[in-house]
């Protein structure tokens, strides 16, 4: 696993940062304290006890060892004809009044967001790291998926139907609160939870089914801004195994909802369009270019599953794979639109890089729209109305994510470019390696390793994937601008 860490050595530099991320905060209008109504509320607030009761059932969590707003619990175990997954989803729509202060402060925000200075919840962290939470040895209610699926992991969405799967409110009690680097650790000592074992061959089982579906999960590494009492740094790693196997629970869960709110004819789906000639043809020139040329013959699902992430070119490789899927967006139909008609599902519901319908339906502590997509799939289930406050706020939902999301990348990337230049200021005049990661006419983008910086840099004559030497010229913390100049 890739795992680059660098401390801001300069105590005057954290300060300046720190300052620096607190104009950013101030700048971009990023909400602070909730407003005194929705706190109110939100202590008030108490979720109905449904009639079906699964507290025997043994659900575990899996997240970071110091997360606390704990959305899914799993269990999974084998089956005469396969394996069942249960998958418990935190029942925040049952302590938010629709039209009530937590709601429209949640629609406001439209998601958590993840800041090196502290994070923003979406919900008053009374109901997302306590009430609502799924911690463990505590009565919660929440909307419990139940997916079989046979022997090859298959679970049959396909066609007009999802057959056995179901979502329904219920009482359950998680058992255990494990973490992703010790679930790991166990199972490379060979002495994991017997969950854990069951996720890995449920996981396996449903990779090996994305990659029959041409599916493909960009598994970059990850690039988090960290601080503790060093300072501010940038970690950059691979996601480990567990977690890949674990994101597959929540991918065949969206698969499995967006099935059913397509076939009763209303909800909100997750989607990204194909990318076209154009695009797949730049691929295939910038991979060639790398050495790692994509045969004809071999879908890109495939291919970047072939791509060891170790390997030389292997970053330059998967950057230019992310430039190939853009445009993810929200699709509401099934409600009224502008002229009073109902909006059709649309012509092409697929994701692209999971290859199926899709919709997001397992992180309603931290995201807006999977308040609306549980319900709605709860009522399909259940052969109830979809409630009213749903179908006449459904085509809000759009908007306010895309909202929400454009927010959340312009902060990160500000973020990112003011550390960067955090880790370079002191070293300005020293030189580098680099992997160029895109080159253009006068110019390239390029990654060094240690510290873990990602910039351009002016110079013509280089190709993708070639190793180079930069020299830093120029590093501000105010602005994030880095200049890099060829040695």
């Amino acid at each position: 696993m890739l795992d680059r860490r660098t401390h801001l050595a300069s105590p005057r530099h954290r300060g300046e940062l720190a300052r620096v991320l607190e104009e950013l905060r101030s700048k971009h209008e990023v909400p602070s304290e909730f407003p005194e109504a929705a706190a109110t509320e939100a202590e008030a607030a108490e979720a109905g006890v449904p009639r079906l009761d699964l507290r025997d059932i043994p659900f575990v969590t899996l997240d970071p060892a110091d997360s606390r707003d704990l959305d899914q619990a799993f269990h999974i175990e084998h089956t005469s004809t396969g394996m069942v997954l249960r998958y418990a989803i935190a029942d925040l729509p049952g302590f938010v009044a629709p039209g009530g202060a937590i709601d429209l402060e949640a629609r406001r925000r439209g998601q958590t967001l993840y800041l090196p200075d502290g994070r923003v919840p979406l919900h008053p962290p009374v109901l997302s790291e306590g009430k609502a939470s799924l911690l463990p040895d505590k009565d919660r209610t929440a909307f419990v998926w139940t997916i079989p699926v046979d022997q090859a992991g298959a679970a049959a969405i396909g066609g007009a139907a999802v057959p056995d799967a179901r979502v329904e409110r219920a009482r359950i009690r998680s058992r255990a609160k494990l973490n992703y680097v010790s679930a790991q650790q166990s199972i490379d000592a060979g002495t994991p939870h017997e969950q854990i074992e069951l996720l890995r061959e449920f996981g396996l089982l449903r990779i090996e089914q994305e990659a029959r579906r041409g599916g493909a999960s960009l598994n970059m590494a990850d690039e988090e801004i960290v601080r503790d009492e060093h300072g501010y740094r940038i970690v950059r790693s691979f996601p480990l195994a567990v977690e890949e196997w674990n994101a597959q629970l929540s991918l065949l869960t969206g698969m499995v909802a967006a099935r059913i709110m397509l076939d009763g004819g209303i909800g909100i789906l997750r989607t990204m369009p194909s990318p076209d000639d154009e695009a797949l043809s730049e691929f295939r020139s910038r991979v060639a270019a790398l050495g790692k040329p994509w045969p004809s013959d071999v879908s890109y699902g495939e291919y970047l599953r072939s791509v060891p992430r170790d390997g030389e070119h292997s970053v330059a490789v998967l950057h230019a794979a992310a430039s190939l899927f853009r445009g993810a967006d929200y699709a509401v139909f099934g409600v009224p639109g502008e002229d009073g008609a109902l909006i059709a599902p649309p012509a092409s519901p697929n994701q692209a890089a999971i290859a199926a319908p899709y919709a997001h339906v397992t992180a309603p502590l931290r995201r807006l729209v999977d308040r609306w997509t549980l319900v709605i799939c709860e009522a399909l289930c259940a052969g109830a109305e979809t409630p009213d406050w749903v179908t006449q706020s459904l085509a809000d939902i759009p908007s306010l994510m895309r909202s929400s999301s454009s927010l959340a990348g312009r902060l990160n990337s500000a973020i990112i470019d003011r550390v960067e230049a955090a880790l370079l200021r002191d070293r300005v005049g020293e030189v580098f390696s680099a992997t160029v990661l895109q080159a253009r006419e006068s110019s390239a983008r390029v990654l060094v390793e240690d510290p873990p910086v990602t910039a351009n840099a002016e110079f013509a004559g280089v190709v993708a994937g070639q190793l180079i030497s930069v020299r830093v010229t120029r590093a501000d913390v105010l602005t994030g601008e880095i200049e890099l100049e060829a040695v």
